[in-house]
């Protein structure tokens, strides 16, 4: 395959090992997914079994965390990552990443913790990165692909994102904002990731034209998204100002040739503390801990 194109693969194997990929981190970010979080683990748990779990969870009032914890004392496969506070998707993906890059994970995939991304499903983007694609993203909007029990305007706001950011940024994918994606460790050390400061659809973006611009092979393959049936969607109209006035804003200096390339950063680099494990050094626990399950 060609560096830098979207291809669409529609084939996958889920009955097929992964050993030859090494080391799997499911990164599932939360914020009040209480209802969720037990029913996505043990979905991922059951349809590639040899992947571990992270579980980054921002402080959740509705007491997700210490749910995650008892999931991670119940099963080694299963990690928590207590972040300080709500900071917003692409934050906890990044701490996500370097934590796994740490940890010797030799592909980090992103999952939404909702159900919306079936992890059924994420055979197919395994599947892909044998094929030897550097990363794959699971399209809604590629032939085999779509949206379930999604309302118009959130399908609007999806598709016209991806066709808006494929002509302003000239790249070559059919849904640059899906956010269930099988990175390589070492696509995500190319892109540059401490100068990651977006969030919501615009990471997403941020990410996808990352790997293209620097050569990786980007691969989509086909998936069902299912919407939310339990909890309450984070999408905001923040988050979609925040994607075209970034996209928008990365087009023209693109043309002007006024953008640098990606800078790949260090993987330790900012990295969090190894807090994620199932029982965390005294230095690795958050000195807020305490304080946050109180309140909650």
């Amino acid at each position: 395959m060609e560096k830098g194109r979207s291809v669409t693969d529609t084939s996958a194997d889920e009955s097929q090992s992964f050993a030859d990929l090494g080391k799997i981190l499911v990164i599932i970010p939360t914020y009040n997914e209480a209802e969720n979080v037990a029913r996505i683990t043990s979905r991922v748990r059951a349809s590639v079994p040899e992947a571990h779990i992270l579980v980054a969870d921002d402080n959740s009032p509705d007491g997700t965390g210490k749910l995650a914890d008892e999931l991670a004392a119940a099963d080694d496969h299963i990690q928590v990552m207590h972040r300080r506070g709500k900071e917003g998707l692409g934050a906890a993906y990044l701490a996500g990443f370097r934590w796994g890059i740490e940890q010797g994970y030799d592909v980090l995939v992103e999952m939404d913790a909702d159900g919306s991304h079936q992890p059924e499903q994420l055979p197919r983007l395994l599947t892909a990165l044998l094929g030897g694609a550097d990363l794959v993203l699971g399209s809604r909007w590629v032939p085999g692909g779509s949206a379930v029990n999604w309302p118009k305007y959130r399908e609007f706001i999806s598709r016209g994102g991806s066709t808006y950011s494929r002509l302003m940024l000239g790249v070559p994918l059919r849904d640059v904002t899906g956010g269930y994606r099988a990175f390589r460790k070492e696509t995500l050390l190319g892109l540059g990731m401490d100068e990651v400061a977006s969030q919501g659809y615009c990471f997403q973006v941020d990410l996808a034209w990352r790997a293209v611009r620097a050569g990786f092979t980007v691969v989509e393959v086909p998936i069902t998204f299912i919407e939310r049936e339990l909890g309450a969607s984070k999408m905001s109209r923040t988050i979609v100002v925040e994607a075209l006035v970034r996209v928008t804003g990365w087009g023209v200096r693109n043309r002007l040739g006024r953008l640098p390339a990606p800078n790949a950063a260090a993987p330790n680099a900012g990295a969090p503390k190894a807090g994620a494990r199932n029982t965390p050094a005294a230095s690795d626990v958050d000195p807020n801990a305490g304080a946050n399950e109180a309140a909650q």
